[in-house]
């Protein structure tokens, strides 16, 4: 069963392309026709990718992984961070750090600076400084948290991006290609989709657009993260039955006998 259906994508106008002058010649096999200048999006295409695209989500999901999502232009921003939240993913919906993903180590020190200072004003460390390198200090941590609080669980690189723009995001989907890091995209008219491993052709610049697509992707998030959690919970019991078993094995095993002594001649 699909996870999308036509109707739904052509309510959310997710066929509205860019302007014919804009496009990028690369996008040609999604593209279903031109009218009054403008491109129409393959909505067929678009139900069937986005399809693949969740599936392979859900796998990610499902073995433990994570997928962080980038959207920072301002009709993404806040259905990104609902929805990545929604299924406890990370997510950049401001300034993408530049280095990343190629720079990790320097990104996870700097979540670490901010949490720092967390601890040292809760230990009361910080209450002996003057409230000018005070007010330092907190303008310090509200930019990092601005920046990087919804990543600060992530502890080590992503196994997938999730990149809603894929023109607007092209650092963080170059950072991806050069790490082997596969990036699932919502890709428009004007973007080129060779960079991206799976391609979701559709307007991303509709908030309704790229809300229908993410419900559809994050709902199969979720899916795997609860099949992960069944699967565990089944493990556990079938760790004991084996334990027990191996307990009884023991206990039923006949003691050895001890060895006779020679007669002494």
């Amino acid at each position: 069963m699909s996870r999308v259906n036509f109707e739904t994508l052509l309510e959310a106008g997710c066929h509205f392309g860019h302007l014919k002058r804009k496009w990028n010649p690369a996008m040609a096999p999604y593209i279903f026709k031109e009218l009054n200048g403008i491109h129409i999006i393959d909505l067929h295409k678009t139900a069937v990718m986005a399809d693949t695209a969740a599936e392979a989500l859900k796998q990610i999901a499902k073995s433990g992984k994570k997928v962080l999502f980038v959207a920072t232009k301002k009709q993404a921003k806040s259905v990104v961070a609902e929805k990545a939240t929604s299924v406890g993913m990370p997510y950049v919906i401001e300034r993408w750090p530049g280095g990343m993903l190629t720079n990790f180590p320097t990104i996870r020190k700097a979540v670490k600076k901010m949490a720092n200072i967390d601890k040292l004003m809760a230990d009361g460390t910080y209450s002996n400084l003057s409230k000018r390198e005070i007010l330092q200090v907190s303008r310090q941590r509200a930019k990092l948290e601005k920046n990087l609080g919804s990543i600060a669980d992530l502890n080590r690189l992503p196994s997938a991006l999730f990149v809603v723009d894929v023109l607007k995001e092209q650092i963080a989907v170059k950072e991806a290609n050069r790490l082997g890091i596969p990036v699932f995209g919502i890709v428009d008219t004007n973007s080129n989709p060779d960079n991206v491993d799976f391609v979701i052709p559709a307007n991303d610049d509709a908030s309704k657009s790229i809300e229908v697509i993410l419900d559809a992707c994050c709902q199969a998030i979720q899916e795997g993260l609860e099949e992960r959690k069944a699967e565990k919970v089944d493990e556990k019991p079938a760790k004991e039955d084996k334990k027990k078993a191996a307990e009884d094995v023991v206990e039923e095993a006949p003691a050895a006998e001890p060895e006779k002594k020679e007669e002494e001649a």
